[in-house]
């Protein structure tokens, strides 16, 4: 059982949104270069995000993305359900078909593994990973690597006007 990029990213890209908001509107490019996470690709999952109401994108200059609910109402659960990520354990994706036609010897154990594995994200809010220490250490150090790119990119163009 495992969580596929899709979902991963998700989660990753809404932490990055949530670390951001008090900043206003966040743009996906910014998110980008921080997370290391394709612009393209972030598009389509903020287009799946927006789709259920989790964000909202802010036209004009200084746009970007926002969250609809507070931290505190947005769980890692609701990101990854978002993007159509399924967080199942079994092998016949719960369709009960797995040894030749029927259910499995072990498939409720692994279908009880997937249940308690979305609960346990059920329980976890953006506000709570943002609250940790190690993830907004993580977060200081990213946002160095996108001022660093920001400066070495307005010397790239300085230089090329002269």
């Amino acid at each position: 059982m495992r969580l596929t990029t899709k979902g991963r990213y998700a989660v990753t890209a809404m932490l990055d949104l949530a670390l951001h908001s008090d900043q206003g509107p966040v743009s996906l490019a910014d998110i980008s270069v921080r997370q290391g996470i394709s612009l393209s690709y972030l598009e389509q999952l903020f287009a799946r995000l927006r789709q259920f109401k989790l964000v909202k994108s802010v036209r004009g200059p200084g746009g970007g993305y926002q969250l609809m609910g507070s931290t505190t109402e947005i769980s890692v659960a609701q990101v990854v359900d978002a993007v159509s990520e399924s967080l199942d354990a079994t092998r016949c994706e719960g369709k009960g078909n797995c040894h030749e036609g029927e259910v499995c010897l072990t498939h409720h154990l692994w279908e009880n593994l997937s249940e308690q594995i979305h609960r346990f994200l059920s329980d976890i809010t953006l506000a709570d990973l943002v609250a940790r220490k190690d993830i907004r250490a993580v977060s200081e150090r990213q946002n160095q690597r996108l001022l660093s790119a920001q400066h070495d990119n307005s010397h790239i163009a300085v230089s090329e006007i002269n």
